[in-house]
C-alpha cells in the first residue's frame, strides 16, 4: 500500500501472495503508483527497512525523487553505529548523528542519519539494540536506528520528517477495523483484490468527506460518524407538490447538519456538468 500523508488517502493498492518479499515488484508498484498520481508533484517517498535494496536507491535517484528509507542493520552498519562520534542530544535520552555509508555494491556513498534512544529514559523507543560487540554492555543501553536519505536537509529534519510516516500505520487500522479490510476472502486472488480496491475507494471517498464537508481537526472514526452523521432515522412527508425530508435530530444539532448540505454546495464536483 501507498499513502499519501497530508490529505490521509490510500494513493495505491495491490494484493500479493502471503509469502512474497517486501521488495518483490516494488518498482512496478511505485510506478504503477506514480503513474496515478500523474500530473502531482511527489516531493518525499518514505518506506521501512524492507525496501531497503540498491535497486530501488538506484531507481528512486534516476527519477530525481527524494527519499528517507529505514536501514536494515546489517554488520557493517551496526559498526559505524557502535563507533560514530559526536552524537548531537537532541532531548532527554534522544541522540542523533550523521555519516556517509557506501555498501560493496554500491557506485557511491549515500547519506546515513542515524538516532540512538536510552532505554532507561524512553522505554517505548522505536530501533534495535546492537550486539556481537566485545562491550555490549554499553549498547545495550541504546536502542538504534538509521536511515539513507538524499535530502539536504539537517538530520533532525529528516528524522522528524521519517518519524511522520508513522501516521500510515494509523490508516492500515483504520481500514482494517472501519472497513474490514482483512475481514473477507473470495478464494479467488483477481477478486479478492477488486474487493480490497473497493474498499480503498470507499475509504478515500471518506477521507475527503471528512476534510472537504466536515472539516473538523479531529480525525473521526467510521463508529463515530455512523451515528453522528449517517444512521440517522427520518422519513418523507409530501407537502404539496413536494417531498420534504423529516430528520430526527435534535434542535440543537440541525443547524449544524444543515451546514454539511451547505458546505456540499460549495465544492467544485468535477463530474457535474452545468446546467
Amino acid at each position: 500500500m501507498a499513502f499519501v500523508a497530508e490529505s490521509r488517502m490510500i494513493a495505491n493498492c495491490w494484493l500479493r501472495p502471503g509469502n512474497s518479499y517486501t521488495t518483490n515488484n516494488f518498482l512496478g508498484f511505485l510506478e504503477d503508483t506514480l503513474e496515478k498520481l500523474k500530473g502531482k508533484k511527489v516531493s518525499l517517498i518514505r518506506a521501512d527497512s524492507g525496501f531497503y535494496d540498491k535497486e530501488v536507491f538506484d531507481y528512486l535517484e534516476q527519477k530525481q525523487l527524494f527519499y528517507i528509507i529505514a536501514c536494515r542493520l546489517f554488520y557493517p552498519i551496526k559498526l559505524k553505529l557502535a563507533y560514530h562520534k559526536p552524537w548531537l542530544k537532541l532531548d532527554e535520552g534522544i541522540e542523533i548523528a550523521e555519516t556517509t555509508y557506501q555498501a560493496e555494491d554500491w557506485d557511491a556513498p549515500r547519506r546515513l542519519v542515524m538516532v540512538r534512544q536510552q532505554i532507561n529514559q524512553r522505554p517505548q523507543a522505536a530501533g534495535k539494540q546492537l550486539r556481537l560487540f566485545a562491550d555490549e554492555d554499553i549498547y545495550r543501553n541504546y536502542r538504534y536506528s538509521c536511515f539513507i536519505t538524499n535530502l539536504d536537509f539537517s538530520a533532525k529534519t529528516v528524522y522528524d520528517l521519517y518519524r511522520n510516516r508513522s501516521d500510515a500505520e494509523n490508516r492500515i487500522k483504520e481500514i482494517k477495523y472501519d472497513f474490514g479490510f482483512n475481514s473477507f476472502n473470495c478464494r479467488d486472488f483477481w477478486a479478492t483484490e477488486a474487493m480490497l480496491n473497493f474498499v480503498m475507494m470507499a475509504y478515500n471517498l471518506m477521507s475527503l468527506f471528512r476534510q472537504a464537508i466536515l472539516g473538523t481537526k479531529v480525525h473521526h472514526q467510521m463508529k463515530t460518524l455512523r451515528y453522528k452523521v449517517f444512521a440517522i432515522g427520518g422519513y418523507m412527508i409530501k407537502n404539496g407538490n413536494r417531498r420534504v425530508l423529516k430528520l430526527s435530530l435534535q434542535m440543537k444539532r440541525r443547524e449544524w447538519f444543515k451546514g454539511l448540505w451547505r458546505a456540499t454546495e460549495k465544492l467544485n464536483w468535477p463530474f457535474l456538468v452545468p446546467g
